[in-house]
């Protein structure tokens, strides 16, 4: 059984989600300050990416010697029918860009209820169905993923989301669907494990084992605070909240994974403070409790 790799000493396995930095500056100004700082890689986000260009996103990316560790986002797959084409497309066009990019994998949040997923569809309360329109919706990006050879991570959200971001809300329920589609295990499609949905969940280790490395495509980390103001944007700090990040890591590297630890901060907080002193926080952190 593989060891809990050593963070102490360096981040070589520290990744920043770009969200974590969002309100700091735009991609361009975030690659650089990573590059400065000894960051090597990124998670950027879509919207990020196509406010400076996907071919300059790409160079400046391989110039700044970055590599990914993800790609955020695609999915939001429930829409009423005058809407599916749309989300098709948009999802098939994610799938493009993180191959673009280099990407390892493309991170997929399900989605909600339809109204939320894509606005201006029209209204629904029925769960179930939607869970069965996203699972069928995946279906056919998988096989448009898998000709372009760019795995799908499904990240299940915490269940306060499961009306407007993911209906999808446990490991277990991730894995049933990876396994749905994926029967044979190839790395086609497999999750992203955040612990901020998932260190609640009764189920995390066993889930993590039934994972196993083959569907461990990606691992994310911030904290859960206490009281947590902001549902969406009061994500903590690593080493400020409740989480223990590293048992669920030492559970993960168990498995055999062995990418980077990537940390995605949605907070007011720490997108009000500047970006190198959230860098630097970040850095402290990595060594120290992740």
């Amino acid at each position: 059984m593989p060891e809990r790799r050593d963070f102490s000493r360096d981040h070589r396995w520290l990744s920043l989600n770009t969200a974590t930095v969002r309100k700091q500056g735009d991609l361009a100004a975030i690659i650089e300050a990573c590059a400065r700082l000894g960051i090597r890689a990124i998670d950027p986000w879509r919207d990020q990416v196509a406010t400076i260009g996907l071919s300059r996103a790409a160079k400046l990316t391989r110039d700044a010697g970055l590599e990914l560790s993800g790609y955020c986002r695609g999915g939001m797959f429930a829409a009423d029918a005058a809407h599916r084409a749309e989300m098709r497309d948009d999802n098939r066009r994610a799938v493009d860009e993180a191959k673009a990019l280099n990407a390892p994998c493309l991170v997929l949040v399900a989605g909600g209820l339809p109204q939320y997923s894509r606005p201006g569809s029209a209204p629904s309360k029925d769960i179930i169905a939607v869970r069965r329109q996203v699972e069928d919706a995946l279906a056919d990006l998988l096989d448009y993923a898998s000709a372009a050879e760019m795995p799908l991570a499904l990240e299940p959200l915490h269940p306060c989301y499961a009306a407007d971001r993911a209906c999808i809300n446990t490991i277990a329920q991730a894995l049933d669907i990876c396994d749905r589609l994926d029967p044979g295990r190839t790395g086609r499609i497999g999750i992203a494990l955040d612990v901020y949905h998932t260190w609640w969940d009764p189920q995390l280790l066993p889930q993590i084992a039934r994972a196993g490395k083959q569907r461990l495509l990606a691992f994310h980390v911030c904290d859960w605070m206490v009281p947590t103001t902001d549902i969406l944007n009061d994500r903590g700090m690593m080493g400020d909240g409740v989480i223990d990040i590293p048992s669920i890591r030492a559970a993960v590297e168990a498995e055999g994974f062995a990418g980077y630890a990537e940390i995605e901060i949605f907070s007011n907080t720490w997108w009000g403070r500047p970006m190198q002193e959230v860098l630097k926080t970040c850095i402290a952190r990595h060594r120290s409790v992740v």
